[in-house]
């Protein structure tokens, strides 16, 4: 089995709850909050978990809010390879009106990366042992952290033979590219900040994604749609997934979670066509839960067998 880390750079401590209805200047009677980490690659660990697939995370943590962090990521049982800093652990908070099920997320600003701090997240992952085959960095960036910083992490991974799986945005991802990674997963807005436009529709983004490809800068690029499911590229194949339909309650970590499908089927020497199938069918299933909680095996399990019926692996496979 692969050797799987992830990387967060901006974590944070999610807290979910609901109240009967939201109502301005008026104490409301919230639901018993859960209360769980997060941040990309905490959460693509987590979801990894769910899947049979043990990992190593190394994330940042600072103040009273770190040591809670540390805590929710042990009770996932997720090994951990935390880095201290000064700056504490944000907190993020999401609410559910119940009275029309929407959703109302509020993302705390990322806590300040000073440059010792960011030394040492590159020697806790220089000291891993083994060896990362895989390395996934999902999540942004915190203040202090130059999007050079992710080109750094690119060419520690090429030096060390670990595939790295990129998840980020803005400036971070273009640095990371230009580094070379084994699999991006922008969405159109990312996909269209690297080609160099000001916006991509389902069609375009599959010759924006080829592009990326044929200059040898990376191996696999898929780009999530949302609703409509996902494309991907590599030199070989092309093809649309679809999005089983759900009922959606929650879209909080269905990108890492689909990440996270991907990775688990990547590391089981699955094709790339089975692979992406996996990870809409886990995105799709995050969205099935409500709050941060992710998605349960058994629906995406379900979600993927089902895009395996309605699109059939019928063409040969890479």
């Amino acid at each position: 089995m692969k050797h799987v880390v992830t990387l967060t750079l901006s974590p944070a401590i999610d807290k979910s709850t609901s109240v009967p209805q939201l109502v301005p200047e008026q104490k409301l009677r919230c639901e018993q909050p859960k209360v769980e980490p997060g941040g990309g690659g905490i959460n693509v660990a987590r979801a990894l978990k769910r899947l049979g697939l043990d990992c190593q995370a190394v994330f940042v943590a600072g103040g009273p809010p770190g040591e809670v962090l540390k805590q929710l990521v042990a009770r996932e049982g997720i090994e951990q390879h935390p880095v201290p800093t000064e700056a504490w652990t944000r907190e993020n908070f999401t609410v559910v009106d119940a009275s029309n099920n929407q959703q109302y997320r509020f993302g705390m600003p990322g806590t300040e990366l000073i440059a010792s701090e960011q030394a040492q997240v590159l020697a806790t992952l220089a000291g891993l042992s083994p060896v990362p085959d895989v390395l996934v960095a999902s999540g942004s960036l915190p203040p202090g952290v130059a999007p050079e910083f992710m080109g750094e992490i690119a060419r520690w991974a090429s030096s060390v033979g670990a595939k790295l799986i990129v998840d980020t945005s803005g400036e971070a991802l273009r640095c990371a590219v230009h580094e070379g990674v084994y699999l991006l997963k922008p969405n159109l807005g990312e996909l269209a900040m690297l080609a160099g436009t000001d916006a991509l529709d389902s069609e375009s983004a599959a010759a924006a994604a080829r592009s990326i490809v044929e200059a040898g800068k990376c191996e696999i690029v898929v780009v999530s749609l949302g609703a409509a499911g996902a494309c991907f590229v590599t030199r070989e194949v092309e093809e649309h997934i679809a999005a089983p339909a759900v009922k959606k309650r929650s879209t909080v970590g269905a990108g890492d979670s689909m990440v996270a499908g991907m990775v688990y089927a990547l590391c089981q020497g699955r094709p790339v066509r089975e692979a992406v199938r996996m990870g809409v069918a886990c995105g799709s299933a995050a969205t099935m839960n409500s709050g941060t909680e992710l998605f349960h095996a058994r629906d995406a399990e379900r979600l993927y067998q089902w895009l395996l019926q309605t699109m059939p692996l019928l063409a040969p496979v890479h």
